[in-house]
């Protein structure tokens, strides 16, 4: 439906478009109580090069041009030009950073002597547990961050959140990007560097906790211990396979398990972060890293499909009927580019299939499992 006779377009708009579009629709688009212009036709030129001559002439203007696909035809969005972003409060970052630290060594610190069954507070296993994991957490969201800056997108400072009553003592932390991601290429570099920058810091770190951490007998640690009731790691194919690295053997194997050292548990809880983040759905990382490889239409179709396999494996681990639920609500936001139609090309292609690689050997179907002594 045509509706550029009833909803007027200005002719100095119209007229910019026209020079990269062949229009075949003019439709006024209702967004956030306002009606904006979308232009539907062809490129006369490709993508990328349409756009480099549109963008810079609608934001002279005072638009912002947003290029969708549209079947064989593409769409050309143009909304009100955003305000500056407002720059970031650095106080409260650090404030955070610092109500994150001390929440995560009081945590970290927090021990049992598994031969007496006394519990106990160590200073420096918290320490040491909070700046192994800190430092993973901090590496991942500096990786977006230095990533989204290089790019010239408007990006928050990153914010921790402290989390004294959680298994971790945090439950991560993040950043907020302020405006439109310049394209698909752009979208994958910020979104890929945030798990490989963590993953380069919890690799080492998960191998030197493991060479702190003995290895007990599971059944005589359970038997010694008060009746209450702990969790157990689970394992990814790489967390699995460090274990190797170190012991020589799978584990768990004939009884035995690692009785992990802080260090190491701080390790492996970077691992199940990447692995969460590298979700292939919504507006994860992982999810990013699929819409910039296949597009939004197959981005949406995948993100119900990890909803619908998430709600299976919440009957190996319930924390995934939440996960299924929260995938499924958010899984069907479209990422705000302002070119999604450029596809990606040769390396960048090959840097989305590592980051679906990496995400198939940090996942972890059951995170956790929750033994009761007797």
């Amino acid at each position: 439906m045509n509706l550029y006779q009833t909803n007027p377009v200005p002719e100095a708009l119209r007229a910019t478009v026209a020079e990269v579009m062949l229009i075949d629709d003019i439709e006024m688009a209702r967004r956030g109580g306002g009606e904006m212009p979308r232009f539907v036709g062809r490129l006369k030129l490709e993508a990328e090069a349409a756009y480099d001559i549109v963008g810079p002439r609608l934001k002279a203007m005072g638009y912002m041009g947003l290029l969708q696909q549209e079947g064989d035809r593409v769409a050309l969005l143009v909304a009100p030009a955003m305000p500056a972003a407002k720059p970031s409060r650095l106080w409260l970052a650090l404030l955070l950073f610092a109500l994150t630290v001390v929440s995560t060594v009081v945590v970290g610190g927090q021990d049992l002597d598994w031969q007496t069954g006394e519990s106990f507070f160590s200073l420096g296993s918290g320490l040491a547990f909070s700046a192994s994991l800190l430092g993973i957490l901090l590496a991942h969201e500096l990786g977006h961050y230095i990533a989204a800056r290089r790019e010239g997108v408007a990006v928050s400072y990153p914010f921790f959140i402290p989390m004294p009553i959680f298994l971790l003592g945090t439950m991560g932390a993040f950043i907020s990007i302020k405006e439109p991601v310049p394209n698909r290429r752009a979208l994958l570099m910020i979104a890929a560097a945030g798990p490989l920058a963590g993953l380069l810091v919890a690799v080492p770190v998960l191998i030197l906790g493991l060479a702190l951490s003995p290895v007990h007998n599971m059944l005589e640690v359970r038997a010694a211990m008060p009746a209450t009731g702990f969790f157990t790691e689970g394992n990814s194919l790489l967390y699995a396979g460090l274990k190797i690295l170190v012991f020589g053997r799978f584990l768990p194997s004939g009884g035995d398990d690692v009785y992990m050292h802080p260090v190491a548990l701080a390790g492996w809880a970077g691992l199940l972060v990447t692995g969460l983040n590298l979700l292939p759905a919504g507006q994860l990382d992982g999810g990013h890293i699929f819409f910039a490889l296949f597009g939004p239409r197959a981005a949406q179709i995948m993100s119900m499909i990890v909803a619908v396999a998430l709600l299976a494996l919440g009957f190996l681990w319930n924390g995934w009927f939440l996960w299924a639920v929260l995938v499924a609500i958010l899984g069907q936001a479209r990422s705000p580019l302002l070119n999604e139609v450029t596809p990606l090309r040769g390396p960048w292609r090959a840097l989305a299939v590592v980051g679906l690689l990496v995400f198939a050997l940090v996942f972890t179907p059951v995170p956790i499992t929750e033994v009761i002594t007797p």
